[in-house]
């Protein structure tokens, strides 16, 4: 009898194991493909990513045939997942942008990631404030009366005085009150402005001769079509003639008062790139009698006197703030009576011409200069003519904040009352320089000088007049200031004695 087929028990074994190693060889070859594929998509590219994962496919493979990784590196993972505690030290943290752009797809603006925005700063909440006006430049907000505003002040001052006249000193201590108002309009179109200045002096010790003086302008603006201005403007002007003036009555108690009136229009057009002006100036002097030291007077009436002046002027705009003209002027003047004390007929006609400059840069320049040349003669043959050429300035400069420097030049035909006299060439110059020196202190240094030319012929000598003042002035608050000055002028002659002046005050000025 045949013997059965006898199979050995390790048989069952080793179909087993074939079988456990064909699943895991199928396996790692599935990872392999996997990672190869995943490889190949357009991913970053990273080694140690790449690596980590291949090592994760074939943990996973090998659990799933139910082998356990001998290293014990595997741990779960919060989502039932394996993770390398290598892999994950080493492996670099995606940004926040990144990842929420894998999540969105779009990139979030900051602010709207972050839970704790950024809060604005306080100041940037706040309104900004405006910068603090300077108590010296301050403008009072004055009275209002119907559709104008009313700016007036009262200055009350002690000085005392100290003329040199040669070897005559005088001395005198004055109280001096000044007064000062602007009337402006609050007007939608033209606007008129009125201003007024006097002072009133009264001697309290010494002796001296007092100076009043008064005088009020008022200019109409009206604004017309077509790029058109008019100015009509009038003036009165009184003031007590000074002893240094070259006409003034020697040895007189008390010199002439003169009243001056004064009157006037102008219009002013732009053509385009040319600007044109003419003006008609009216003007008429009135002297009173002089009071000599014996108590008796001297009339000068007969150097009451009418002048009218026309003026043409045509600007060429290069810029807005540079502007040459060339201007021309025609004058007459007549006397009230046809002859002088002194038997001269003073009436005559005056001629000018002159080529300048208007500058206008602001607050740091402006004003004008030009220069030119001037005559004057007279209906007496007796009276020689006088001509000059002639420089006009007026600037107004600004080199530093807080700083005003104004400049004013000016050469003028003064007609003399001096027999045989026709006149004299006047230049004057003078300088004002405003300094802030603090928020409520300002202080002002003038500074000038005064050419009295005569004609090669005169029998009298040039004078030169020299003056310096400098003030303070401090803003106690809106409406009062506390003033102080010092000043002194010296007026040198060739021949003759020279005459010398000290001023000192201090006074307080109100304004409303």
């Amino acid at each position: 009898m045949g013997q059965p087929n006898q199979t050995s028990s390790v048989t069952p074994l080793r179909a087993m194991s074939c079988a456990v190693s064909f699943a895991v060889l199928g396996g790692l070859f599935l990872s392999q493909a996997a990672a190869f594929a995943q490889s190949a998509s357009p991913q970053p590219a990273n080694s140690r990513s790449a690596a980590s994962q291949d090592n994760r496919a074939a943990n996973n493979a090998a659990s799933a045939a139910g082998f356990d990784d001998e290293t014990g590196d595997t741990a779960p993972a919060a989502n039932g997942t394996t993770a390398n505690a290598d892999d994950t030290q080493q492996r670099p943290a995606i940004p926040d942008a990144q990842a929420g752009d894998d999540i969105t797809g779009s990139i979030l603006d900051e602010d709207i990631r972050r839970l704790n925005t950024r809060e604005a700063p306080l100041d940037e909440t706040l309104p900004r404030r405006r910068a603090a006006e300077s108590a010296s430049k301050e403008e009072t907000p004055g009275i209002p009366i119907g559709t104008f505003v009313l700016r007036p002040s009262v200055t009350q001052s002690i000085n005392t005085e100290t003329t040199k006249d040669g070897n005559t000193t005088q001395r005198r201590a004055f109280l001096e009150t000044d007064a000062a108002a602007t009337l402006t309009s609050d007007w939608g179109r033209h606007q008129l402005t009125v201003t007024s200045e006097g002072a009133w002096q009264k001697n309290v010790s010494g002796e001296g001769e007092e100076q009043p003086s008064f005088k009020i302008n008022s200019d109409l603006r009206l604004d017309l079509p077509d790029d058109t201005t008019a100015h009509l403007i009038a003036g009165y002007n009184f003031y007590r003639e000074d002893t240094d003036d070259p006409d003034a009555i020697t040895n007189a108690a008390q010199q002439s008062d003169v009243q001056e009136f004064s009157a006037g229009a102008s219009v002013q057009r732009d053509f385009g790139i040319l600007r044109g002006t003419t003006a008609l100036a009216l003007t008429r002097s009135i002297y009173s009698d002089a009071k000599l030291s014996n108590g008796t007077t001297v009339s000068l009436s007969d150097r009451n006197q009418t002048t009218g002046t026309l003026r043409g002027r045509v600007g060429y705009e290069l810029s807005p703030a540079l502007i040459p003209f060339i201007e021309a002027n025609i004058g007459r003047t007549v006397y009230d009576e046809t002859q002088d004390s002194a038997g001269y007929e003073r009436s005559g006609h005056s001629y000018g011409a002159k080529a300048g400059v208007e500058v206008d840069l602001g607050e740091k320049l402006k004003g004008e200069v030009g220069v030119g040349y001037e005559m004057a003669d007279f209906e007496d043959s007796r009276l020689s003519s006088i001509d000059t050429a002639t420089l006009d300035a007026s600037l107004l400069w600004s080199p530093i904040r807080g700083t005003d420097v104004d400049l004013d030049l000016q050469t003028s035909i003064q007609p003399s009352t001096t027999a045989g006299e026709s006149g004299y060439v006047s230049h004057a110059l003078t300088t004002t320089v405003t300094h802030q020196l603090r928020d409520n202190l300002v202080g002002t240094m003038i500074g000038g000088v005064i050419w009295r030319d005569y004609p090669t012929d005169s029998t009298i000598n040039d004078e030169l007049v020299y003056t310096a003042a400098t003030g303070l002035t401090w803003n106690i608050n809106r409406y009062l200031d506390l003033t102080s000055t010092l000043g002194y002028e010296l007026t040198t002659r060739k021949e003759g004695t020279d005459s010398q002046q000290w001023r000192a005050g201090v006074g307080l000025k109100l304004k409303r």
